[in-house]
């Protein structure tokens, strides 16, 4: 038998304890990055407090106002009542049998109550109103906001909708495939009719559609009228529109209607996803066409390109000093709390999986910001996009105010959005005031993004969590 020799014993050994460090280091990595089976998003992450001063009444310490309880205070029967039904048709999901769902039109200042009815979507579903600043406990967030409504059960959102404008309902449990399948609808909150087009844009299985149609669609319209074109990106990227035959006027974007809107010609305008947009347009003789994308349009009246694609103009529209100044309402100057959100993506693991992951701060999810704010707060929110895509960033049941983009400060009508899209190497500060008490998501609204951890949550201090992700209804928001 060959004896080995000391020195030659001393590498092997060094070797087998190197091995055996590496091993167990990533063990430990891939270990830690496990997310449990069930866990309080409240609990999660750490705790940004935006420079301003930790407040004396913090959520998560058995105190406080519940999640469950942030409801609408106003009583009564409601002014309107609606039912959803929701079914998995297989290839599609589909809401009171069709896709998109049902348009919801609602006067100002509607007491509104829906009914979610869940036929046999196996998953469990919910609803949220995107851009409808709602109470928390009906923001129709499966873990956060609400337990996942499971097959032949139902839920009721009841809120007031006090928010004129453009907005859209979908599903937030698992909600980067049930709103690809289908499960959405536009929603209209109006002061007074007036003559408007929905223009509800998806895609289903990569085939770009409008209203559901992949053809063009042809509104009636005749020389003269001044119609109002309700535009809804449901998708997960972006999309630019445009117009030939007419000028066109972009009178409001993510339900906020926007000041001195002037004439746009030979400029498209790009419609961040989960956004919308108003446009304006009187019809000429020779009729309109709205292009979106080069894949789906709409006509009104006569078709001026007669059946052909106009080609995309080359330059666009900047909401940045688009319109003329007029008070926003919010003096962003001196604010209470100032808020990083700084994208990023590198290697890790997430949920014990390897790959290139969404960083938020640096961070991986789970262990990203909480931002804290007190009710009151004046709060400015820096957002940063170095991962290499564009990311439409979304922040649940408030508006924002853009200040600025890449250190230039905003100089047209005041912007407000709860749809941002931060193109690659962009910087936005925008501005908001904390009035509307809760947890709240802010994520990336390309739904995909939002699954691979680009998520944060907003906090309210003095408010505690009632639902957990996982558990018995097996919620997942993303």
């Amino acid at each position: 038998m060959r004896l080995v020799p000391g020195s030659d014993r001393c590498r092997l050994l060094l070797a087998i304890g190197s091995t055996l460090a590496v091993v167990l280091a990533l063990g430990w990595m891939w270990w830690s990055s496990l997310l449990p089976d069930t866990y309080d998003l409240a609990e999660m992450g750490y705790a940004d407090h935006g420079g301003g001063p930790v407040p004396s009444a913090m959520a998560g310490h058995g105190h406080g106002t519940a999640v469950a309880d942030l409801v609408e205070a106003r009583s009564g029967p409601p002014d309107r009542e609606v039912t959803l039904t929701v079914r998995d048709d297989g290839e599609r999901i589909t809401v009171n049998g069709a896709t998109p769902g049902p348009t919801l039109r609602f006067d100002r200042g509607d007491l509104v109550e829906v009914t979610l009815v869940n036929d046999n979507l196996a998953d469990g579903t919910t609803l949220h109103w995107h851009g409808l600043d709602v109470p928390n406990a009906v923001d129709g967030v499966a873990g956060l906001t609400q337990d996942a409504v499971m097959p032949r059960e139902s839920f009721v959102y009841r809120f007031v909708a006090d928010q004129t404008g453009t907005y859209w309902y979908h599903s937030h449990q698992l909600s980067h495939e049930q709103v690809r399948r289908g499960l959405l609808g536009a929603v209209v909150v109006e002061d007074a009719p007036e003559r408007d087009v929905l223009a509800v844009l998806h895609q289903y299985d990569a085939v770009p559609t409008l209203d559901g149609a992949a053809d063009t669609t042809v509104a009636p319209a005749e020389p003269g009228d001044t119609v109002r074109v309700r535009v809804v990106n449901t998708d997960n990227a972006l999309t630019a529109l445009w117009v030939t035959g007419a000028p066109y006027q972009v009178i409001a974007v993510d339900g906020t209607d926007l000041h001195g809107p002037t004439p746009v010609a030979a400029h498209a305008f790009v419609v961040t996803a989960g956004g919308r947009a108003d446009v304006r347009i009187t019809v000429p003789a020779g009729g309109a066409r709205i292009d979106f994308g080069g894949t789906t349009a709409l006509v009104l009246g006569d078709d001026p390109a007669r059946g052909s694609t106009p080609p995309q103009p080359t330059g666009f529209l900047d909401l940045l000093s688009y319109g003329t100044p007029s008070d926003p309402g919010l003096d962003a100057s001196d604010p209470d709390r100032t808020f990083d959100y700084r994208i990023g993506r590198r290697l890790g693991l997430l949920d014990g999986m390897p790959g290139r992951w969404w960083t938020i701060n640096g961070h991986l999810f789970p262990n990203v910001p909480m931002f804290i704010v007190e009710e009151g707060d004046v709060v400015v929110m820096r957002i940063e996009n170095h991962s290499g895509e564009s990311h439409p960033m979304h922040l649940h049941g408030h508006h924002a105010l853009v200040l600025s983009r890449d250190g230039k400060d905003a100089s047209g009508s005041p912007w407000w959005v709860d749809s941002l899209e931060v193109a690659v190497g962009e910087e936005y500060e925008i501005a908001f005031v904390a009035d509307n008490p809760g947890i709240w998501m802010d994520h990336c609204h390309n739904l995909p993004h939002a699954s691979e951890g680009l998520a944060a949550h907003m906090m309210y201090a003095g408010v505690t969590s009632s639902f957990r992700i996982g558990g018995h209804d097996d919620n997942h928001p993303e």
